[in-house]
């Protein structure tokens, strides 16, 4: 799980600016938070539970474009309105920050502005690895790949609690239902992974590894 910055209190965002306070606001399980194309007044940051941002595609497809997890900032787009809708995954717990004061403390301090940038590359790197993992060329693959930088991102050193459904994992690697629980019975017999219930997982990394490697 990501942790939050070093220094922040419970409803702040940055240490140097005590004035940057939340609200803190809560949201049930597939509860939207904000839509496609309203305006980007706020930004909000995880406190518990997870986020998913999506696009729903011509044909009337959900794409998952990412998952926001405890410590991740989200929200932040780069035009005046939102270009993804976000919604709860799970009862979650977010702090909600006016936009245009963060951006004003940016400007106006560079330890902030630095800090900022940390976690918006942080939101870019999760944004490339997902483009990475639909690049993959087998659902084997994008599966493990996901799996592996889901307990990475989620903390865990074998054994992850997932807080996203099958469903949202083929929405965000672009498979269907079927093959991604099919894929991951066949990991579990590959011996990558071993399932306590619905979610929770115990991965076995290097197998995983080897698995992609392949």
């Amino acid at each position: 799980m990501a942790a939050p910055a070093a220094g922040l209190h419970e409803t702040g965002l940055f240490a140097e600016c005590p004035d940057l306070i939340g609200t803190p606001s809560a949201f049930a399980r597939d509860e939207e938070i904000f839509g496609e194309g309203e305006e980007a007044e706020f930004v909000y940051k995880v406190v518990s539970g997870a986020v998913r941002s999506y696009k729903i595609l011509g044909d009337g497809r959900r794409q998952i474009t990412g998952f926001h997890l405890p410590g991740d900032l989200f929200g932040f787009d780069p035009g005046e309105s939102h270009g993804h809708t976000a919604e709860a995954v799970s009862d979650t717990r977010v702090l909600i920050f006016k936009r245009r004061p963060i951006e004003r403390a940016a400007t106006q301090r560079a330890e902030v502005a630095c800090q900022l940038w940390e976690m918006t590359a942080r939101t870019l790197r999760y944004a490339q690895d997902h483009m990475l993992m639909l690049g993959r060329g087998s659902a084997q693959e994008r599966v493990a790949t996901f799996l592996m930088k889901a307990g990475e991102r989620l903390g865990g050193a074998g054994a992850v609690e997932l807080p996203m459904t099958r469903r949202d994992i083929a929405d965000y690697l672009g498979l269907t239902l079927e093959t991604v629980s099919r894929t991951i019975s066949h990991l579990e017999e590959e011996g990558a992974l071993l399932r306590a219930g619905a979610r929770h997982v115990t991965l076995r990394r290097g197998r995983l590894r080897q698995l992609v490697e392949a």
